[in-house]
């Protein structure tokens, strides 16, 4: 049954099947066991380094789920700091904000209602995956059905944060904001996920902030749209109330408020690769350093980014690649597609909060519609990721590549290729018989011709 649970990069399925209580608490067992010993392995001898925070989202199954998460915790040894009902990204601020061995965010994130599981971080909040401990924690999990666990005598205590979060997120935020000096209308949706939980708590009292609300009720553990901000029509109630209210701009955040998209004053999207490049060139303005941002972003960001003084690093689609990489460079910032913002200045983690008060920030330092600030960004007509139905995908990829002898050939992530005046990469899903594609090119029209060109050796293509 844990086969079925554990993913790439967390653990996550439906409940109650195939996601228990009881495998919550093998879960629980085997995170404590894992992080326990590689506090250990380091030589922290500091008592808060057999803690481990645990916070969880507003689904209906999550407050059993993390009773049964902690148990396993305490019987295996740790000590548990209960932080409540919190954004995902709270976690990684109160694993650093106390010294602790790492935590554990119960959620499903985007997922809908039925969905549950868990996200793991280690010593500093860098992320547990399936090559960076979640193995290691599947095998402790396992192992406890088949011993008689004794009890570790751990404690369970809960905190509120909330005061030194809203304090750490809000020292990213303009000070002209904070005081009211500069007002900024924004629209924000919640999706009835975390959101509406962390908004009012850090951002209640700004000043210059003009909000309007949509979907901040969590109570009820259910969603008016799935919480996934990506999914353009899940922007509907957005793009209505930004354009009703006359706002600046809108910002739709995921179920578990690490990700978030924004629309501009008309209620059109903002790609995340060009919402980076927006936020980097004006970063770098400031400070010069490294920008990161994954593979499948538009060619215009490493453009700004370097026109702009900045060094553009390109990286492996996930956030334990983006973190990895943040840290390696020191950078000051990276952004994927997918709506994750990272912050040097947030341990290199990605923050949903920190991304918002960014936004806010970088609008109310220029001048005109956001529209307007955004297009000259536009450089190239994208595709977006198509995904594609094969069985064979090395033999897909295989002949793609022999079909353009002439490109030039990454293999970062996939394979990207790269001609005169275009690109694509196409990534293999690590879980599925899919294969993604992006492709970028100079005109809308080239990339119609070249997907059409491109899709005769990539399978069936599928809405996914």
């Amino acid at each position: 049954m844990l086969g079925k649970v554990f993913k790439a990069y967390d653990i996550r399925a439906t409940y109650p099947k195939p996601l228990t209580t009881k495998l919550a608490w093998q879960i629980g067992y085997g995170t404590a066991r894992h992080l326990l010993e590689r506090a250990e392995e380091a030589g922290f001898d500091d008592p808060m380094m057999r803690h481990i925070v645990v916070g969880r989202d507003m689904r209906k199954s999550s407050p059993e789920l993390c009773d049964a998460l902690k148990r396993g915790m305490r019987d295996c040894g740790a000590s548990v700091i209960d932080v409540g009902l919190v954004d995902t990204p709270f976690i990684t601020f109160a694993i650093n904000h106390l010294g602790c061995c790492g935590g554990v965010q119960t959620t499903a994130s985007h997922n809908p209602a039925n969905y549950n599981g868990f996200k793991i971080s280690g010593i500093g909040a860098r992320p547990v995956g399936e090559s960076t401990g979640l193995a290691d924690i599947r095998r402790h999990a396992a192992m406890t059905g088949a011993e008689k666990m004794h009890k570790g005598g751990g404690r369970d205590e809960a905190r509120d944060l909330w005061a030194p979060y809203r304090e750490h997120v809000l020292a990213f935020l303009d000070p002209a904001i904070l005081s009211g000096e500069r007002r900024v209308r924004v629209a924000v949706d919640a999706s009835n996920g975390m959101a509406g939980t962390m908004m009012p708590k850090v951002f209640k009292g700004v000043k210059g902030l003009d909000l309007v609300e949509l979907n901040f009720d969590n109570s009820k553990g259910e969603f008016r749209h799935e919480p996934n901000p990506l999914v353009e029509e899940n922007l509907k109630d957005l793009r209505e109330a930004v354009v009703a209210k006359n706002a600046h701009l809108g910002v739709c955040f995921d179920g578990d408020a690490d990700r978030c998209v924004v629309v501009d004053e008309s209620g059109a999207t903002i790609g995340c690769d060009i919402l980076t490049a927006w936020i980097a060139r004006h970063l770098l303005a400031r400070e010069h350093g490294a920008i990161v941002y994954d593979l499948r972003s538009s060619r215009a960001l490493g453009e700004i980014v370097t026109e702009s003084g900045g060094a553009p690093i390109r990286s492996r689609v996930g956030h334990v690649f983006m973190k990895q990489v943040m840290r390696e460079h020191n950078a000051l910032f990276g952004g994927e597609l997918s709506g994750h913002f990272y912050f040097q200045e947030n341990w290199f983690a990605d923050s949903g909060a920190i991304a918002f008060a960014t936004v806010l920030g970088v609008h109310a330092a220029g001048e005109g519609p956001l529209s307007a600030r955004i297009a000259s960004l536009r450089r190239y007509a994208q595709s977006g990721e198509i995904n594609f139905e094969t069985e064979n995908k090395e033999a897909a990829l295989a002949a793609l590549r022999a079909a353009y002898p002439d490109a030039e050939v990454e293999t970062l992530d996939g394979i990207t290729l790269s001609l005169r005046d275009w690109w694509c990469n196409v990534r293999p899903s690590n879980t599925e018989p899919l294969l993604r594609l992006n492709l970028e090119a100079r005109t809308a029209e080239q990339v119609t011709r070249l997907v059409g060109e491109v899709s005769t050796f990539l399978g069936r293509r599928v809405r996914h």
